[in-house]
């Protein structure tokens, strides 16, 4: 029974007020800080659960003055009111129940990269970028450009940037896999439906504490920037290129002027991609999941397609298809596409509970 399920979290709470006000708590800042994050973090299941078994003895209340002549009417009418909100209700309570993702308020870095299809490949990768950018702008969330490769014909053949803000994590953590896009490049004189293919990643951002690297595991080349930049940065040896050896995770960094800023955001992202990697194997899956998630970048692996010609977006891994693929990419109805992967993510796990 759900009562049954939130008794230990009433106990718990109960706990901790009690800790809480205990002097051997008081006088330690740190440990008190620490429970009264867990209490608060408590708190929505505990009202929500006062709420739940309060509505629950209203109803067996009701349900006992059916059997009193002068007092059935009134049950009834109270009845018609109280059951219809037991399982709202209940459904709140099993999304507070749900166990969270540790990582949903971290910050992230996303990478994308152009697959199949040449430069068509490279200017979605900038239509996507640009309707992440729109989306983050509607959220109240930065971007900062880590690192960017542009493509002679518009777009990117990568860009890795850092994105800021409440939940984001939680929000975009769905969007790493391969992206394919099906429209007819402006190049294309025949009027013909090409299929491209770009490759998404989404990594936490971490502290450096969280992810500790020995400087003898890490091989650092300086070189001279390439691509548009200027005189000024074509001559100076800015780019920074650092291999770590234990996990051949190769990161390059030429955005800045400044070597010592290339090298601090080619660490930022190369500590984002070591601590995707510990998630992976911590969940026992190792690389297979990155794998999963980034694919090859050809045609077939894709967790999206966009067509433009019947302005159609699908997501396969739920069977949601749209017809408002423009809209969408501008930023606006970005939700309309991750709301429901939410949903169905929230959905399989409440199953999995047994809620």
């Amino acid at each position: 029974m759900l009562a049954d399920k939130l008794t230990p979290f009433i106990n718990r709470y109960n706990e901790l007020s009690d800790l809480l006000s205990s002097p051997d708590i008081t006088s330690n800042i740190k440990k008190m800080t620490e429970l009264s994050k867990e209490q608060s973090s408590l708190l929505p299941i505990v009202e929500k659960a006062k709420e739940y078994k309060a509505l629950i003895e209203e109803i067996a209340d009701s349900k006992e003055m059916l059997g009193d002549p002068e007092m059935a009417d009134m049950a009834k009418e109270e009845l018609k009111d109280l059951e219809p909100q037991l399982p709202e209700i209940e459904e709140e309570i099993k999304m507070l129940l749900l166990p969270k993702d540790p990582n949903d308020d971290r910050n992230i870095i996303v990478e994308l990269r152009a697959g199949a299809g040449g430069d068509e490949a490279a200017i979605f990768v900038g239509d996507l970028f640009g309707a992440y950018t729109r989306y983050a702008d509607l959220k109240g969330w930065n971007i900062e450009i880590m690192s960017s490769s542009p493509s002679d014909a518009g777009g990117y053949k990568e860009i890795i940037a850092l994105i800021k803000g409440e939940q984001v994590y939680s929000r975009l953590k769905y969007e790493g896999g391969t992206h394919r896009v099906q429209r007819v490049p402006q190049t294309e004189s025949q009027g013909r439906v090409h299929t491209s293919a770009i490759t998404v990643a989404v990594m936490p951002e971490v502290d450096d504490v969280e992810i500790e690297i020995n400087e003898n595991d890490l091989k650092i080349d300086v070189m001279r920037s390439s691509g548009c930049g200027g005189q000024s940065v074509n001559t100076t040896d800015s780019a920074v290129r650092i291999t770590h050896l234990p996990s051949g995770i190769v990161v390059t960094n030429q955005d800045q002027k400044s070597q010592h800023k290339n090298k601090e955001k080619a660490m930022k992202v190369l500590k984002a991609r070591l601590f995707d990697l510990q998630m992976q194997e911590q969940q026992s899956e190792n690389a297979a999941e990155r794998a999963a998630q980034v694919g090859t970048g050809d045609r077939s692996g894709r967790i999206r397609t966009y067509n433009y010609p019947q302005n159609r977006i699908s997501d396969h891994r739920i069977n949601l298809t749209l017809y408002r693929l423009n809209e969408i990419m501008s930023g606006g109805l970005f939700d309309e596409i991750i709301d429901p992967l939410i949903a169905d993510h929230q959905a399989k796990i409440v199953e999995a509970a047994g809620l």
